[in-house]
């Protein structure tokens, strides 16, 4: 079964904040969204979630019995302990007695808060808290998870613990779908969507995204800026040439992943100036 959005676009009022979205949500996958703020990217998984309707296209979902949703904030309730937290999220997806009580204890040993069971949700660390929140969205098990940035603002240390959680989910069946402002966090994915003002521009995986990157890449080691598109790799600069021809003293570059991203979005500025003349 795939779920996802298809051409998928959402406004309020005057505003689009999503437009023409397609993201494919598998089994055994995880499909990340990257962008910065104000993106799209909460938009996009609130509609694939069902919070917000569709101004066009459409969503598939699973029921929403289904579904482990994760919003950016601590999706947990600081005023109940970790156990209470549990209890209360497994009791609201039909969890009882003893069931609850056996998945609660294999999910604290999973995410390292059994001995945090008693302690208050808003006395967690950061991390601690979001891998309260994950846990909580996966005590059901549910074959569709989706997160909203559920490594920002976490320790290197969780963020890596979060993530072996989460790839643990996809390992055994569940369709994730997570949203990230961390471009590394992509390189994770079978799929990823780079969002910018709502709009998609670039898909596929990691490899399709970074073969398909247009015009050559070089790489120029000096202290000054060189002309052209450029930004500081290091202590080196990066530059793009979209028309293939780079500026004198530039090396030919293969890129990778991190440059592919920033292209897609130089592309996407450069696209836009000229649709902008166009008008």
């Amino acid at each position: 079964m795939t779920w996802g959005l298809e051409d998928a676009s959402v406004a309020f009022g005057s505003r689009v904040a999503l437009d023409h979205v397609t993201l494919r949500a598998e089994p055994s996958t995880v499909a990340i969204v990257v962008g910065g703020d104000g993106a799209g990217k909460s938009t996009l998984l609130r509609a694939l979630v069902g919070l917000v309707r569709l101004t066009t296209g459409v969503a598939r979902r699973p029921a929403k019995a289904d579904i482990g949703y994760v919003p950016a904030t601590a999706g947990l309730y600081a005023d109940l302990t970790v156990d209470e937290n549990l209890a209360f999220s497994g009791g609201a997806y039909g969890l009882r007695g003893a069931e609850l009580s056996r998945r609660s204890a294999q999910l604290l040993e999973r995410i390292g808060l059994g001995s945090a069971r008693s302690r208050l949700g808003g006395q967690l660390s950061g991390g601690m808290q979001r891998k309260l929140a994950v846990g909580m969205a996966l005590l059901h098990r549910p074959p569709m998870l989706v997160l909203d940035e559920p490594t920002t603002g976490v320790d290197p240390v969780s963020r890596a613990e979060l993530w072996r959680l989460i790839a643990g989910a996809a390992a055994e069946g569940t369709a994730v779908v997570a949203a990230t402002t961390y471009v590394d966090e992509a390189h994770r994915a079978a799929t990823v969507v780079l969002l910018e003002q709502g709009r998609p521009i670039a898909v596929g995986s990691p490899s399709e995204i970074t073969a398909g990157v247009p015009g050559a890449l070089g790489v120029v080691r000096s202290a000054a800026q060189p002309a052209g598109l450029s930004w500081r790799w290091g202590a080196t600069w990066r530059v793009w040439a979209p028309s293939r021809d780079l500026p004198a003293g530039a090396e030919p570059l293969r890129p990778g992943f991190d440059d592919a991203v920033m292209i897609a979005a130089l592309a996407d500025v450069a696209k836009e100036r000229v649709d902008a003349r166009a008008r």
